[in-house]
Parts: C-alpha cells; structure tokens; sequence
C-alpha cells in the first residue's frame, strides 16, 4: 500500500512537476540610493540585498528633496511626513548616487541603470541641471526620475510652487529625454485623497500626447497609500488605465507596491482577474520595482510580494513583468552594453 502511494506520488511529480512553482530573476525598476535625509546604508548592503532577491539589474535613483529638521522641533523626523517642516529641493542627490557607482568594480556598476532625478520640476532651469550631469558623467545616466509631482503630503510640505507633470518646465525636460533617448520615470497622482474621480488625470495625459517620442513610466499607475487610506479602492483607475495603454504607446506601467493591494491582489491574497486581463493584453508595457528608501533589507519581501500575480500569468508574460520590460524601456545604448 505504501509502495503503491509513493509511486502514486511519484506518477503526479512526473505529470504535474514542481515546475508551477516558478522562480524569478527580477529587475528592479523603482529604488532609491538615498532617503529623504540623503542617507543610505550603502552600495555593500545594497548588493547583498540585490543578490538576496534575485535582482539581475536594478533602477537607482537619489531622491529628489531633503526633509528639513526644523529649529523649534527638538527630535529629529524619522520620514517626511514625521512632521510639518518643509522638504526642499536638493539636487546634490545625483553626485551621490553617480559618486558610489563610480566607486564600484565595472562588472558591479552594469547592474545598475541610474536616473537623474536633483532638479526642481517646477524650474524651468532643471533641464539646464540635467544637461549639465550628463556632461559631467557622460555615458552614466540612462533615465530621469522619479520626479515628485502630485505626491501625497509632500506636494504641501516642499517648498515652493505646487509641481505638476504638465507645466512648462517639465516640457522642457521631456524634450530632453526624448532627444538622449531617456525613460522618464513620473510619480504624478491620479487623484487626491478624498475626490473619487481621476482628478489630475490630465497632468498625466498631456504629456504622454504632447511627446510621444518620450517613454513614461507611471510611478504605482497613479496610485499611492495615503489614497488607499481615505478611499480604499479607486473603482475608475483600471478602466482609464486601460484607455491610456489603448491610446498612448510611450506610456509604460510601475507596479511597485501601493498598486499591489488593493489592484493586483484581493483581500485574501489572490490575483484579481481583470488585472491579469490587463496585463496579458499589454505584455511589455508593466514592470516591478520595489520603491525602498535607503534601507534595503525589505528589497526581497517588496518583489516576492507580486510572485502570486506573476504565477497566474503565462510564463513568458510574467518573465517579462518580472525583469525584461524594465531593461527593454532603457536607452538603446544602455541594451547594447549587456
């Protein structure tokens, strides 16, 4: 009876074979160096997370404003919304994402694909910012972002106007991009926390028609956890996503975290069905990063968070979420070096 069950088991491995249990490479298409104080743990820490996590390549970014520790507050913020001192624009954020891939051993540094991201959105002398560090490393950046826009509370905490995807300035900088043939990565909200309507929706469209030669990458689709704490789940985000990827081929997707729960997965942890729809129709327009700050030991637990979603993708779709379509979106000379 034994002998018969273990070659039971042994005839369903055959059949069924542990192979539906897939396991992934990743790219990582979302991570900042630095925190909102300029602060890391640092390249070691970083790589060791990467291997950890089975990060092929990874998106590295600075972060684009430091958070003011304020005269009449007597403890130091932990995180920008730590309290109501402002957050300011800080462009010295690229020297040191550029400083510690200059320090790394060649093979090490072609992990990585850095974006510029030290410039104010709402200046309409960022593109001279931009122009000026590329010159200065030339042939280092590969993409510009994350770019602050409609983000949450820190939009009211950073000095200075109230910055959008759609003025002047960022024009100016899209031109740029589109010229050095550089991804832009958006953070831009799709609504505000208490409207139920995609209330900023044309601060994410007009640029995706007025430059079609430039690749954008939606930061969490427009999505974001202080949203999701007001109005757990946007009912109009997946059908005017889904007319956006219809119209706008340059437009490509961030799924890092806030777009997880409550869009990929449902409450019990299974991937909703018309989300997998979403991306099977648009196979490389979606990609996975993992949004850490600084601090990297949660790189693991942020990407193996999607593998339930993936797995219920065909495996060549969830192959491509997973590490092809981040590299894909990168410059042409960037592709050429691999």
């Amino acid at each position: 009876m034994i002998a018969r069950t273990l070659t039971g088991l042994l005839l369903w491995s055959c059949l069924y074979p542990a192979a539906q249990a897939r396991e992934y490479q990743y790219s990582d298409a979302h991570l900042h160096y630095v925190d909102f104080f300029q602060e890391t743990e640092g390249m070691p820490a970083l790589l060791k997370a990467m291997d950890t996590a089975g990060v092929e390549q990874s998106m590295i970014s600075g972060i684009p404003v430091a958070k003011k520790w304020h005269e009449d507050e007597p403890k130091r913020p932990r995180y920008y919304a730590g309290d109501d001192a402002d957050a300011y624009w800080y462009s010295a954020t690229d020297v040191y994402v550029a400083a510690a891939l200059m320090s790394l051993p060649l093979e090490q540094r072609r992990r990585f694909h850095p974006f510029l991201s030290g410039f104010n959105p709402v200046d309409k002398n960022a593109v001279s910012h931009i122009e000026r560090m590329l010159a200065l490393y030339p042939g280092l950046w590969q993409g510009i972002g994350e770019v602050f826009t409609r983000h949450d509370d820190l939009t009211a905490l950073t000095s200075g106007d109230t910055p959008r995807a759609n003025n002047e300035a960022m024009a100016r900088v899209y031109h740029l991009a589109a010229e050095h043939d550089l991804p832009v990565l958006l953070h831009t909200n799709i609504t505000s926390k208490r409207e139920r309507n995609p209330l900023y929706l044309a601060e994410i469209e007009e640029p995706l028609r007025n430059h079609p030669h430039t690749r954008f990458i939606w930061a969490h689709a427009g999505s974001s956890a202080e949203i999701h704490r007001h109005q757990t789940h946007m009912e109009f985000l997946l059908p005017v996503l889904t007319r956006l990827l219809e119209d706008y081929p340059n437009l490509y997707v961030d799924l890092s975290w806030s777009v997880l729960h409550p869009y990929l997965l449902d409450a019990q942890g299974r991937p909703r069905k018309d989300w997998l729809v979403l991306v099977e129709r648009f196979p490389t327009r979606f990609m996975l990063g993992s949004d850490v700050v600084g601090r990297f030991d949660s790189v693991a637990e942020q990407l193996q968070g999607f593998v339930p979603f993936l797995d219920a993708l065909p495996a060549q779709v969830a192959q491509q979420v997973a590490r092809d379509n981040f590299l894909a979106v990168l410059p042409k000379a960037a592709n050429a070096v691999k």
